[in-house]
């Protein structure tokens, strides 16, 4: 197995299942020591833990609500004192509801907004100042931005915000040789994208690929450890979307 990750260090938000869980597991397996960020989920983030640490590897779980400006600061803060500095931001922490323009309500606005845009956002400019030299910021959007999908609006334009500010930190940071990447996966098998689902609903979404299926946790996490990697110091301002060739 590839350690072209050894010696980094590495924060994931919203790390403690799903997607971001196979992100800290991979970049673990790659070599990187890895900040295993969460907000409620306290026992699932331990586990994330124990299984890094069985594997060989070196993690630690922080709380944190990357909605709050102050929380990530002190994420920031805990992650680099533990770990000595910080060569790797993947900002996935995110939340998702569907519901009309018409319907959302000022509260679901604010909400989606904080996580999605003010999370990533100050998530980033911590990122500007405190990541090595060298260092990778990947952000995550959605392959729902490209499409015309009704119930999604504010979803979609928590996630166009995020792919703008990928390619405008992109130019402000490359003097220190970071990276600024964005990945926009398809519906992927996770508990968040599962719940509320029929097996009908199911099996339209897994159609749209190019495959017939949804994509894997696993499949995600292969794309942020190769942005992540050196082999990528010449791509930055990009949104990748791993999607499986979604129609």
């Amino acid at each position: 197995m590839s350690n072209n990750l050894k010696g980094k260090i590495a924060l994931v938000t919203g790390a403690s299942r799903g997607i971001g869980r196979a992100i800290a597991e991979r970049l673990a397996r790659g070599g990187a020591a890895v900040a295993i960020n969460y907000s409620n989920s306290a026992s699932e983030a331990e586990k994330v833990v124990a299984a890094i640490k069985a594997a060989g590897g070196d993690a630690f779980a922080i709380q944190a609500d990357v909605g709050r400006v102050s929380e990530i600061v002190r994420l920031f803060d805990e992650t680099i004192k533990h770990f000595g500095k910080l060569d790797i931001l993947v900002n996935n922490a995110g939340i998702m509801f569907t519901k009309p323009v018409a319907e959302t309500t000022e509260a679901d606005f604010d909400r989606i907004f904080d996580i999605n845009v003010k999370g990533t956002f100050f998530a980033c400019q911590q990122a500007a100042t405190r990541l090595a030299a060298g260092g990778r910021i990947i952000n995550f959007s959605s392959s729902t931005t490209a499409r015309f999908m009704p119930t999604y609006g504010a979803y979609v334009a928590t996630k166009g915000a995020v792919e703008q500010l990928t390619r405008s930190l992109a130019k402000e940071v490359g003097p220190r040789g970071i990276t600024v990447n964005a990945i926009s996966p398809g519906p992927t098998e996770t508990e968040l994208f599962l719940t509320g689902k029929t097996p009908e609903q199911i099996d339209f979404f897994g159609k749209q690929s190019s495959f017939g299926r949804l994509g894997k946790p696993a499949e995600i996490a292969e794309v942020v450890a190769f942005l992540a990697s050196d082999e990528c110091s010449w791509i930055s301002g990009q949104n990748i979307r791993a999607n499986g060739g979604l129609a």
